[in-house]
């Protein structure tokens, strides 16, 4: 896989400034390239649940950033139809990741593995979502 430069990656991270609930809850584009995408989160005590772990909507959300950046980036027009999300382990850090992984690209359907790991690389959420083409 190919990242692009510095350059995409601020025209990326301007572009999907507008995608309000990731951004605004932290998430930060780290990579970009062709159909890949690699997004930061720090957590806080926002991310917590009830109990004091990372509420598990925040891997989905920077799963789904992921998946939105690594699709949309070079040509929007990409929507989830559907997402499976395994919740595997916690963080043993205050910094998580998610990084996609393109399996299939057709002509109206594309399918990634989206991994959301910690800054020790300890797995802890997988993520499976199928994308619809609508342009």
């Amino acid at each position: 896989m190919e990242l692009y430069g510095k350059d995409k990656l601020e025209q990326a991270r301007a572009y999907f400034s507008n995608d309000r609930f990731a951004t605004e809850n932290g998430a930060v584009i780290e990579a970009v390239g062709k159909n890949y995408a690699r997004i930061s989160l720090e957590l806080g005590e926002r991310h917590k649940n009830a109990i004091g772990s990372v509420m598990g909507g925040v891997y989905f959300t920077i799963a789904d950033f992921a998946f939105a950046v690594a699709t949309n980036f070079d040509a929007p027009g990409t929507v989830s139809l559907t997402s499976d999300i395994s919740f595997i382990g916690t963080p043993r850090s205050g910094k998580i990741f998610a990084e996609t992984e393109l399996i299939k690209d057709g002509r109206s359907v594309c399918t990634f593995n989206i991994s959301v790991t910690d800054e020790l690389g300890n797995r802890l959420a997988a993520v499976k979502t199928v994308g619809y083409k609508i342009k």
